[in-house]
């Protein structure tokens, strides 16, 4: 078994923290993404798509998609249980991680691909437009997500699940893609802070 990798990217990041939260030890490989070694013809083969992270089962099986790789770990590693036991459970933290994937993580994504000159080159065609446009649906989200955490220790309710891990990535991914996360959010930066002290992401 191997995972594909990249350094700093953000969705690799998701599966590497999940992975320390479960203590589970995988053989790595790094895949240079500046350097567009996910574009080279052997890569492409195993994930069509040209994105990180990727693994790589003994029997050939190939799987891709952050979510689909810790979903596989989670199976064979149920404790502790990062996305759920009942369907309640289950239900919520696929829930808040959805909303954290598409409605927080997304939006930055869009920020830094179409505005950060590192990423012409992979971005094509970069729309600085479209970063602008991103950035209040970054705000609203955050709000969102600072409301949520008035009242839950975490994203998903009172325990550490796969959906703050989704959040706390995004969160983490603003300072590249030079978003703020203004103050007023106390709730959301507190959060932030703790998590930061988790010896899964202090790595």
């Amino acid at each position: 078994m191997k995972l594909f990798l990249s350094e700093r990217a953000p969705n690799p990041v998701r599966v590497e923290i999940f992975l320390r939260e479960k203590g589970v030890k995988v053989n790595t490989e790094t895949i240079d993404i500046m350097k567009e070694e996910a574009k080279a013809d052997a890569f492409v083969q195993m994930n069509p798509m040209k994105r990180v992270p990727v693994l790589l089962l003994d029997n050939g099986t190939v799987i891709s998609e952050s979510v689909a790789i810790c979903r596989y770990f989670e199976v064979l590693n149920p404790e502790p249980a990062l996305m759920g036991r009942t369907a309640e459970e289950q239900a919520v933290i696929e829930m808040w991680n959805r909303r954290a994937e598409l409605n927080l993580f997304l939006p930055i994504t869009h920020v830094f691909r179409h505005a950060h000159p590192a990423m012409a080159h992979l971005e094509v065609p970069q729309i600085e437009a479209w970063s602008e446009a991103n950035r209040p649906k970054v705000d609203e989200a955050m709000a969102i997500f600072d409301e949520q955490l008035t009242t839950h220790d975490y994203v998903a309710g009172d325990t550490f699940t796969i959906a703050d891990i989704t959040a706390y990535v995004a969160i983490n991914f603003c300072k590249p893609a030079r978003i703020e996360v203004p103050e007023r959010f106390i709730h959301l930066n507190r959060w932030a802070e703790r998590l930061r002290e988790r010896p899964s992401i202090k790595g």
